[in-house]
């Protein structure tokens, strides 16, 4: 071998050696893992003695438990107790009885209506009324002659059928009057030949409950059937929407407990899934779930915007973490900090299942076991990235 060759073998050794001391004093820590449940982000940090003593460290192990499903929704009147007044009658409005906010009875004024349909109506009935008086004469008189052999049994039935036909003109009459507002006095008062006074029509209140629409002025022109006057609602009990999305929908049921959770008040309010839709709607790709709820302090008003737990009533088992422990990272993606043996942190990324009150169901990325760090995960995350 040349002196040359002799040269080059041994500047290659040296790069070789050189090669080995690098590797042999690389940090463990930089090594492949084989922890299948790590996250990209592998780092470790330590803490002081002192700031560790504040952490709040929690040992993950599997329990049973009952999912909830959180969701948004609004508030709407309970449409089983809730309903548009109509005008029953034409005519310009005479006078508004009632206030906005007023407890009505089913049956009480709301509203009253000049219009000619009543002359109509009265007009009607005094004709009737006269026709059962004069057919009930005339049924009298041929009965007598019937049972003298004086009439045919022809014309004695025909007699009865005036008589008849006329009855149920009259009635049809008064319950014309009634439908226009006209109450039992002065029906009394007309079919016993008593002058009244011009008669008012009334708009009234189909069912009990609360004024909550005014939707009528003194003066203006109402449409009979058409034009609706007010809202009646019973505010004791109010319906909530809400929109649940994909699998959550197989979670939910009629009949599931929930709570309603409004802004600016400490207590939920107790309500119960009433009805889960059919169809999905097409544009959101939601499913509409109907919660009602009872509403004595009136805390739920309609179109209010709301926070619904639904409570799950299947069992099931898994891990559970506090929400607390849950953060995320620069890809949004939800992670944890496990603690190590030797007193630092690691994080961990997680999957998350339902919320289940102040915690998560985790699906995947924790086992049984697990030290996970609760209160004080913040400030680990904080002091990491500084």
């Amino acid at each position: 071998m040349s002196n040359a060759s002799r040269a080059r073998l041994r500047a290659l050794c040296l790069m070789v050696s050189v090669a080995s001391v690098a590797t042999s004093c690389t940090p463990k820590s930089d090594a492949p893992s084989n922890d299948t449940h790590a996250a990209p982000h592998a780092s470790t940090f330590k803490v002081t003695e002192a700031q560790r003593a504040k952490l709040v460290i929690v040992t993950i192990e599997p329990v049973k438990f009952h999912p909830t499903l959180e969701a948004t929704g609004t508030v709407a009147f309970n449409g089983d107790k809730s309903t548009s007044v109509l005008s029953p009658i034409s005519g310009p409005v005479a006078r508004i009885v009632t206030t906005l906010g007023a407890s009505v009875v089913a049956g009480q004024t709301l509203a009253t209506v000049s219009s000619p349909d009543f002359a109509t109506a009265v007009a009607t009935y005094r004709k009737a009324e006269e026709m059962v008086r004069n057919t009930t004469r005339i049924l009298a008189l041929d009965e007598k002659l019937f049972a003298n052999d004086a009439l045919s049994r022809s014309e004695r039935d025909q007699a009865r059928t005036d008589a008849s036909s006329a009855s149920a003109d009259r009635d049809a009459a008064i319950e014309q009057m009634r439908a226009l507002g006209v109450d039992n006095a002065t029906v009394t008062a007309i079919r016993d030949g008593k002058q009244v006074t011009p008669v008012e029509g009334a708009v009234r209140a189909p069912i009990p409950g609360t004024v909550v629409e005014k939707l009528i002025n003194p003066g203006q022109l109402l449409q009979a059937g058409t034009t609706a006057a007010f809202t009646v609602a019973d505010l004791s009990t109010m319906w909530i929407f809400a929109s649940v999305y994909g699998a959550d929908v197989s979670a939910v049921s009629a009949g599931q407990s929930a709570e309603i959770i409004i802004d600016g008040s400490s207590k939920p309010v107790a309500a119960r899934v009433d009805y889960v839709a059919s169809i999905v709607d097409p544009g959101t790709k939601a499913t509409s779930v109907r919660l009602i709820a009872g509403n004595g302090g009136q805390l739920l008003k309609r179109d209010m915007f709301v926070r619904i737990r639904i409570f799950s009533s299947s069992e099931r088992h898994g891990l559970l973490v506090p929400t607390a422990s849950v953060l995320r990272d620069d890809e949004n993606l939800p992670f944890v900090f496990i603690a190590n043996a030797d007193g630092s942190f690691s994080r961990r990324r997680v999957t998350l299942g339902a919320r289940v009150g102040g915690t998560y169901e985790i699906t995947t990325g924790l086992i049984g076991g697990d030290k996970v760090l609760a209160d004080g995960a913040l400030f680990v995350q904080f002091a990491e990235n500084q």
